[in-house]
This record gives structure tokens, sequence and C-alpha cells, in this order.
């Protein structure tokens, strides 16, 4: 590649560390780009740095907000009574696309993994335990993926659980073990979430 620009390379290069994006897919990303007027390629440029200064994690629930609580945490019309736990912020979307579930979340950033080095308290649990001290909360729902690290990090958090006597419900197994949430179809999700098994 050495009849291209060193710019446009490093630009090729940071599309391509982006998750999902190969090599060619970030050349065309890259030349799209460049073929953008340049109101519009600033436009661009400006966003990502806005977002990546504005958006921190919800006080409360550890979700992306561009305030100190998150419009779920702060709305009257959800159910304070259940917390769906999930991995990422992508999930909660995957959940409010559904339009079905009316309670609020928990967002770990992350799973359990011994082999990658990730502990629980690499992760956002110790963030929830304030949480669990509302008595009105009456039940807790595991919605991590169906994969090794994900069940890891649910029977993690139900044995941290039990001895609040709180009810602890996992995800039905809708969805198919190595799948991911964010790519799962709204009847899958939908029939999982409705079907969810206790674990305590």
């Amino acid at each position: 590649m050495e009849s291209v620009p060193v710019s446009l390379k490093k630009l090729m290069e940071h599309f391509a560390a982006l998750p999902g994006i190969g090599r060619k897919s970030a050349q065309r990303l890259a030349f799209h780009l460049l073929g953008l007027p340049e109101n519009e390629a600033e436009d661009f440029a400006a966003s990502i740095l806005e977002a990546r200064k504005a958006i921190h994690c919800c006080r409360i629930c550890q979700n992306f907000t561009d305030k100190e609580i998150c419009d779920i945490c702060a709305s009257s019309k959800r159910d304070g009574s259940v917390i769906c736990i999930v991995e990422s912020p992508k999930d909660v979307l995957a959940f409010e696309r559904l339009q079905e579930y009316r309670g609020r979340y928990h967002v770990l950033h992350g799973l359990i993994s011994p082999l990658d080095g990730v502990a629980p308290e690499d992760i956002r649990i110790r963030e929830l335990l304030p949480r669990l001290q509302d008595t009105g909360i009456t039940e807790i729902i595991l919605a991590t993926n169906p994969t090794i690290q994900g069940e890891a990090t649910a029977m993690y958090i139900a044995r941290l659980l039990k001895p609040l006597g709180l009810k602890v419900t996992r995800l039905a197994y809708g969805i198919p073990m190595g799948g991911e949430l964010e790519y799962t179809d709204a009847v899958t999700l939908n029939k999982a979430l409705e079907n969810r098994v206790d674990m305590t």
C-alpha cells in the first residue's frame, strides 16, 4: 500500500479496528468519507467527538446517557420492582425494541472471564448492590448472553443475591447457546423473556 497516502492509510486502519469491519469494508468506508462534502465530513467527525465527550454511564443503572440519570431510571412509568441485568448497553436497546419489558436495567459492561483476566470486580457488579437495599425490588432478571462467560456471570450473581431473599430468574433458552442478544429476533427474545426461569 505504498501508493496510499499516510493519512488515508491511517483512516482505513481506524475503520478496520471497529468490530465487524474487515479490510475491504474499511477501505470502502474511508473512500466514502473522503467523497463527502467537507461540511458533512466535519459534522461526522464532530459527532464522534461530541458523543465521546457527552456520553457516560448513568449513576444508577450504568447504561449510557448524556445526563446524570438516564431516561429509563428517571421515568415514573417504569416498574422499579424488577431489574434486568445485561452485559452491555446494546442489550438494553435489544429489550427496548420489544416495547414489552417495562422494568429497569443494570448494565455490567462485561462478563466474568477468568481466562481473559476479567474478574467480578472488573465489571459493574458492585454498583448493583446499593440498589438492592430498596425493599420495593421483587425480581432480578439475569439476561446475560447464553455463552460460557454469560452463564458464569449469571451463576456468580445468583449466588451473590441468594442471601438477600430476592427472586432471581434467568432468561429461558429460546436464545441459542453462543448467540448474542443484539442479533436475536424480536419474537425469540420476547419468548425468552416470557419463559425466564427461577435460579434460586
